[in-house]
């Protein structure tokens, strides 16, 4: 990850409008009639509806989907207690997380209130504007008393994300370490050092799970916690131990877990050393944990090492449970989260990381400890936070559990369309942008080659790619007018490759790739001089670093047209294996999903077999990032009511995916609406393969309308895109106008970097 300075920090909260979340309407608004029906006096007759049928609020308002983080700073990440002004910036962090994870509307409440009692009484006052309360940030032990009393006097769903978040996860990744390392969960001797929320919390679920507590020895900062000690909290009472000991290095004697929320570097070798054979080590202190985690597994090769850092394996880590938590909370109306959601939701984190994981996922971490994948095991115990399959994992498991509880007052019972919903949110807000990004840093040290360097926007792409973590950018061009064009912009171009490929000073390396290039094309009329003269060119010499690795990924910049860029691309690089055509893609991100559009760049001239490949490569690409694709070809006809050429080669390329391709939802030829509007269709031709389906890959006839569609959307401000994407080519080569603007070519050289790193 790339370090963040204060002023970046100072930037990013307060432009270009102060602050991290906004409120929108999500109604019409534009006529006389619209505010009519929003206010008075049509809002009336919503009113008297609730007031005779309290449970309508649901229905009419956005309480169903609205949560309030809700704080009084008083034990606030690591700076204690700042204020409620000061924790501002924090509570609309947590309002982002849960907006961008799980769709969940959320308000940022801070209350000036330390004492616990008037605290209750006014988030009880507030609390009917809310479906759930996430409290944060609230010191302990006045943390437990305010949420017992809320989750006894409201109605609706209260966690202390502090306790109950930690304990959820660490339970989850406990389970798995258990059965990897052949413990039984009634016969290991935890030893918890640290006694606040978080650890009171952890504990309690780990009994819940089949810790006995006989067998658990908590220490604080004083040592060992022991029955006989006096003035000791409820909360430390319950887990006092009349063990003879007093330190930790006692306790850990023989030990089979150790679970840290304490400080860094209380644990030592020896301590370690002395744990029972295969020990699993939680030591989740942030930002240093208890013990370093390359010291823990130096000294205990046979443990299993967690941490609360991002940069290791294993990271227990809040996100992975809160936000769907409160999503299954929300959307079965529960009245609380009780301890059978809570374990339901563990029992899902567990047995996610038992599936196999999505190449989009397996590539952003194939260094993480694992040998090249993500597979279950000691370096892979948790899901990691950008896996989109969570959503649909954990919210299931939570609103199974309380409708099985008797907590729901609006029990899901079709499951099928609350999972297609389910899939529709993993789109909303650009989770999967933010993943792509997020996914392109873990896979740092990709080596990427910009073919037009001299052009504002693609140095400026290239310098912000490396600052961010992304790539490592390597500038083709004339090094003086790349310079001096960087000092124009104020760019720095410090560590950064310049190679001129006229002038390159490894004059070997352009006479080596002429030699591949004509011993490649040989047989098409390729001569050893011809290649060394196309050495020359940018896009030569840069798709020859990427096919030679030497370089990992090359972005051809494109003007007008890139006809010829895609010709140089099939010569170099060459099609994958099974395929005739290569093609282009965008996904398009908006308020609606996230769709998948082919060819947007590639192909002007179609015919059965480019449309075909162009389709199956559209249906592995939505694989890739982790969307089941529900396919519609698109046409100007709906199933054979036009014999246009075009309309007609639709439908045979249609029967042909059909027929070999029996399990893929693809169906056409059809019109845009028919398409994007599933109850239409369904009404319309209900015996489409895609009925009750909503279409997430479209792939379009020909290059115009393609283009035309993803372009529109973007101009019209209705969606965001990433592309173009190539799809088809051997190795990572995409093509990007040098007029595209700087984030969208970002975005484009984080694909090239995951592409590089699953391709390798």
């Amino acid at each position: 990850m790339a370090k963040i300075t204060k002023q970046e920090a100072l930037d990013y909260h307060k432009y270009p409008r102060p602050g991290k979340i906004a409120v929108e309407p999500t109604k019409p608004y534009s006529s006389q009639t619209d505010l009519a029906l929003a206010y008075s006096p049509g809002v009336a007759y919503p009113c008297e509806e609730i007031k005779a049928h309290p449970a309508d609020v649901y229905d009419y308002t956005g309480k169903g989907n609205l949560v309030a983080v809700i704080s009084n700073c008083t034990a606030v990440l690591g700076l204690g207690d700042i204020g409620p002004e000061a924790g501002k910036p924090v509570m609309e962090g947590k309002a982002l997380l849960f907006k961008i994870f799980a769709g969940l509307d959320c308000f940022d409440i801070e209350v000036a209130e330390k004492d616990p009692a008037r605290f209750v009484e006014v988030v009880k006052a507030i609390a009917p504007t809310f479906g759930g309360i996430n409290l944060e940030d609230i010191k302990a032990p006045e943390c437990f008393e305010i949420e017992r009393r809320l989750k006894a006097e409201c109605d609706i769903p209260v966690m202390h994300d502090d306790q109950h978040g930690t304990a959820i996860i660490s339970a989850a990744g406990l389970l798995n370490a258990l059965e990897i390392q052949g413990k039984k969960i009634d016969e290991i001797r935890l030893v918890v050092n640290g006694a606040g929320a978080a650890a009171v919390s952890c504990t309690r679920l780990y009994v819940a799970l089949g810790v006995k507590p006989e067998n658990v020895v908590m220490c604080d900062s004083k040592g060992v916690i022991r029955s006989n000690r006096p003035n000791l909290s409820d909360q430390k009472r319950e887990f006092a131990t009349d063990r003879d000991i007093s330190t930790l290095e006692e306790a850990m004697q023989d030990a089979d877990v150790f679970l840290g929320l304490s400080v860094k570097d209380v644990v030592t070798p020896q301590m370690l050393l002395s744990m029972a054979a295969n020990p699993i080590v939680f030591a989740l202190a942030n930002p240093d944990p208890e013990i370093d985690y390359e010291l823990a597994l130096k000294t205990r090769p046979d443990a299993i090492v967690a941490t609360g850092r991002s940069d290791y394996p294993n990271q227990i880590n809040n996100v992975l449970g809160f936000p769907y938590i409160f999503r299954g909370a929300l959307d079965c109306g529960a009245t609380e989260i009780n301890e059978a959601m809570k374990l339901g939701a563990v029992r899902a984190i567990a047995a996610l990381a038992k599936e196999p994981v999505p190449p989009v996922v397996n590539a952003a971490y194939a260094d993480d400890g694992n040998g090249g994948r993500l597979t279950f095991g000691r370096f892979y115990i948790l899901p990691k936070p950008l896996d989109p399959r969570l959503l649909t994992t954990v919210s299931p498991a939570v609103a199974r559990a309380a409708a099985e509880s008797g907590v729901a007052r609006r029990p899901i019972t079709d499951w099928a369309a609350y999972d297609e919903r389910l899939h529709h949110l993993m789109g909303v807000d650009n989770k999967m942008l933010r993943r792509i990004h997020d996914e392109a840093r873990s896979a740092a040290h990709k080596r990427v080659v910009f073919g037009e360097s001299n052009t504002d926007n693609t140095l400026r792409a290239a310098v912000a790619a490396k600052a961010d973590g992304i790539c490592i950018p390597i500038l083709l061009g004339n090094e003086e007018m790349i310079r001096k064009r960087a000092d124009r912009l104020g760019l720095d171009l410090t560590g950064i490759e310049i190679v001129n490929p006229r002038h390159d000073r490894e004059a070997p390396r352009r006479e080596r790739y002429a030699d591949l290039l004509a011993r490649k094309l040989q047989r098409r009329g390729m001569t050893r001089a011809v290649a060394i003269d196309r050495m020359y060119d940018r896009n030569y010499f840069g798709m020859m670093m990427v096919e030679t690795g030497d370089a990992d990924a090359f972005i051809s910049g494109t003007y007008s047209s890139c006809g010829q860029n895609h010709d140089i691309a099939r010569e170099v690089i060459g099609v994958r294996d099974s395929f005739g055509s290569f093609a282009a893609l965008h996904i398009v991100n908006t308020r609606r999903g996230v769709y998948f559009l082919a060819d947007t760049a590639i192909n002007a001239h179609m015919t059965d077999d480019t449309l075909y490949d162009i389709a199956r490569l559209a249906r592995e690409t939505a694989e890739y990032f982790a969307h089941e694709p529900v396919m519609a070809m698109v046409s100007s006809s709906n199933f054979g009511s036009s014999e246009e050429r075009e309309a007609t080669m639709v439908a045979r390329v249609v029967n042909r995916l059909q027929r070999e391709f029996p399990e893929l939802p693809v169906d056409g030829e059809m019109q845009i609406q028919n398409a994007l509007n599933t109850k239409l269709r369904d009404s319309n031709f209900p015996f489409t393969r895609l009925n009750g389906r909503q279409v997430n890959t479209l792939v379009f006839p020909n290059l115009t309308a393609a283009h035309s569609s993803y372009r529109l959307l973007l101009e019209m401000g209705i969606a965001d895109a990433i592309g173009p994407i190539q799809i088809g080519l051997k190795k990572p080569v995409h093509f990007v106008n040098v007029d595209t603007p700087v984030r969208d070519i970002i975005n484009v050289v984080a694909v090239a970097v995951i592409n590089a790193s699953f391709s390798r």
